[in-house]
């Protein structure tokens, strides 16, 4: 997502049920028919929504509440998160994310399928996001591909619980669906020392 989908982002765009969120597009609403797209809601997403769903004040509207005065700036917020963590900041903090996400999902999904979910085209994608990873190359060279289990979904795994239903005060939906069984999207990456993200110049 876009930092300005990010903070578009509500409540009542998650479907819980059917696994789909609503991202409203800023950048492009002015389009007819681009107004907004649907994305599914992720398994490594999910438990993480979740949390915040539970933690959110009784009818609140936008999934992020805080830093969304004029005069404050997401990616500030977001890099200064990024030192704390002990790690560089790359270049072009949302761009990135959504570069690296769209070259997972290429790996498993058709190229129409992803840029419909992205929201950018496939021209777009081919020229600024798409990446050649240290992957390609030890698959393309018969070497091992290392598995990078995330500890996020390791955690997710391990602490997973019954659903709970959602709370009287918010009502904007009934309850959530289970999480899902097995997470079919887990991707393999090798992940280089100076950070998470590639340093992309375009």
């Amino acid at each position: 997502m876009r930092s300005s989908e990010t903070l578009s982002l509500r409540w009542a765009d998650v479907d819980w049920a059917n696994s789909r969120v609503r991202v409203r597009s800023p950048k492009t609403e002015h389009i007819e028919g681009k107004e907004s797209r649907m994305i599914p809601l992720f398994p490594e997403l999910r438990p993480f929504l979740q949390e915040a769903w539970e933690q959110a004040a009784p009818k609140a509207e936008f999934v992020v509440m805080s830093y969304r005065s004029i005069k404050q700036n997401l990616g500030t917020q977001f890099k200064r998160i990024i030192e704390r963590a002990g790690l560089e900041p790359w270049p072009k903090l949302f761009q990135n994310l959504r570069s690296t996400r769209e070259t997972e999902l290429m790996e498993s999904f058709p190229a129409h399928v992803v840029c419909a979910w992205i929201g950018n085209s496939e021209a777009v994608a081919r020229k600024h996001y798409l990446q050649v990873t240290d992957d390609h190359f030890a698959k393309a060279s018969g070497q091992a591909v290392k598995p990078v289990q995330n500890t996020v979904q390791q955690s997710a795994e391990t602490t997973r619980i019954e659903p709970q239903p959602a709370k009287s005060a918010h009502e904007k939906t009934p309850g959530f669906p289970g999480f899902s069984a097995s997470c079919d999207l887990v991707h393999e990456c090798i992940v280089p020392l100076r950070g998470f993200e590639p340093r992309l110049t375009d």
